[in-house]
């Protein structure tokens, strides 16, 4: 017993002291601002300014790309579509349920305004990341494709002659998405949600039933989570679009009102919100939290799609913050504003955002419960394949290490549920976010050479046409 607890206690103590370094914040006006989001921010406003507002200028062309969605004889294991699907399915998830609730509840409805410009800015970080992961991608003498940001972070430092540091954060970076890939966070919210609908309170049972479908899919390599993923994405966001678009159009006479409050809260809000950093702040960390733009996760879904031009792929990435953050995270906050949810004492979370359905359809935390189980079952199956990519980079190509990981992996999620891990909640979430230091670095040393690329791909489409 003693042991367990000591073992314990050093887990929690190097959790403290790793988030504290991650997370590390330094205050203006009373408001925490971490490092890490000025590191993420900074580079997506460099990229957009850079590339000359490709977010805005190439979201026809991506919207082009995507409708036609063909492959021909291109290299690759998936199509861009898929690819998409396989990268949003990482991304939304309970960020854009629970998450967007935080940032209202904490920042004011304001903070749905910099929530939109921090997806829109996004666009661009996804352009260059999955424009280089598709470029740097390596092609298996099986077919299959090994890509990410692991390849493109040691190309960019032996450019510069360093490949010894290249070396050093592209293995790095693998760790780091290993350990991030675990699935606790979802898993846990899935049962909690389970659990106060349903009143089903066996944490166990349902972490191994969780992992038992997991591993139905997964063992089926990238291929079998893309067609998961491909069908399950369009289908949770479509349940989920409805009722919201239901619970607006129940409201419609408000709508006018809350997105001047959004605006107005932007520029002017109240002083109980943290003044206009604060509000600024929460806007951009839980857009952060929720696309994932420069933390480098779905580049290595991108890097397997099966296209000929790396551009062409960084427009369809590009679609990602838009989707997620954009549509389906400003589609929640208008829900949770024109119900005046955020305002009601002792909720929290995803609470908030249960009450806002509820208080039109009373059965709809049934509707959550399902929708969160949805979102968070995609999220887990691609990041079993971030993990894997990272595994692989590791120890290599050797099939029974694959397998190895898979089950280990499946092991982790059925212990997802139990509760008292918010240990290894801070854990996880300082993984993905150290992810974004060494790819950060990495597209800021690339980014010349996507903009050259940018420039040839737009001449030779205008010469073919």
């Amino acid at each position: 017993m003693n042991n367990d607890f000591s073992f314990q206690q050093a887990f929690e103590n190097l959790t403290s002291h790793l988030a504290a370094a991650v997370f590390y914040a330094f205050d203006v006006n009373g408001v925490s601002i971490p490092l890490v989001l000025i590191w993420l921010v900074s580079g997506a406003l460099v990229f957009t300014c850079y590339l000359g507002f490709i977010n805005v200028r190439g979201f026809g062309h991506a919207i082009r790309l995507l409708k036609n969605n063909k492959t021909g004889t291109a290299a690759g294991e998936i199509t861009p579509f898929q690819a998409l699907s396989t990268a949003l399915s990482g991304t939304v998830g309970t960020g854009n349920i629970a998450g967007v609730a935080i940032a209202i509840s904490l920042g004011g409805p304001g903070a749905t305004f910099w929530m939109i410009v921090a997806g829109l800015l996004g666009m661009s970080t996804k352009f260059v990341e999955c424009t280089l992961a598709v470029k740097y991608r390596q092609l298996n003498a099986d077919g299959s494709v090994s890509g990410g940001p692991m390849y493109y972070i040691k190309a960019a430092l032996d450019k510069v002659n360093l490949p010894l540091l290249g070396t050093v954060l592209a293995m790095a970076f693998s760790v780091f998405v290993i350990f991030g890939s675990a699935g606790f966070v979802h898993v846990n919210q899935g049962f909690v949600q389970v659990k106060t609908v349903t009143g089903f309170d066996n944490a166990w049972l349902f972490g191994v039933i969780y992992a038992l479908l997991v591993a139905a899919v997964i063992i089926g390599g990238l291929k079998s989570i893309a067609r998961v993923t491909s069908k399950l994405v369009p289908l949770m966001c479509g349940v989920y679009l409805l009722a919201s678009v239901i619970v607006m159009l129940h409201h419609a006479s408000a709508i006018p009102a809350a997105l001047w409050l959004i605006v107005q809260g932007a520029f002017t809000p109240e002083a109980s919100y943290g003044g206009f950093i604060g509000v600024l702040i929460q806007g951009f960390r839980r857009a952060a939290y929720s696309n994932e733009a420069g933390i480098g996760s779905s580049p290595i879904a991108h890097a397997a799609a099966q296209v000929k031009d790396p551009v062409s792929q960084g427009f369809v990435g590009l679609l990602e913050p838009f989707i997620d953050t954009v549509v389906i995270c400003t589609i929640t906050a208008l829900v949770i504003i024109l119900t005046g949810a955020y305002q009601t004492p002792g909720l929290d979370g995803v609470q908030i955002t249960s009450g806002a359905f509820a208080s039109v359809f009373s059965w709809f935390p049934w509707i959550l419960m399902v929708a969160l189980l949805l979102f968070g079952f995609s999220t887990v199956i691609s990041w079993s394949y971030y993990g894997l990519t990272g595994w692989r980079y590791l120890v290599g190509h050797n099939e029974r290490l694959t397998q190895l990981y898979k089950v280990f992996f499946c092991i982790i999620v059925s212990m997802g549920a139990v509760p008292n891990v918010m240990a290894v909640f801070d854990f996880i979430d300082s993984m993905i976010f150290l992810m974004a230091v060494p790819n950060i670095l990495a597209l800021y040393l690339l980014l010349p050479e996507v903009k050259a690329d940018l420039r040839t791909y737009w001449q030779q489409r205008h010469l073919s046409r």
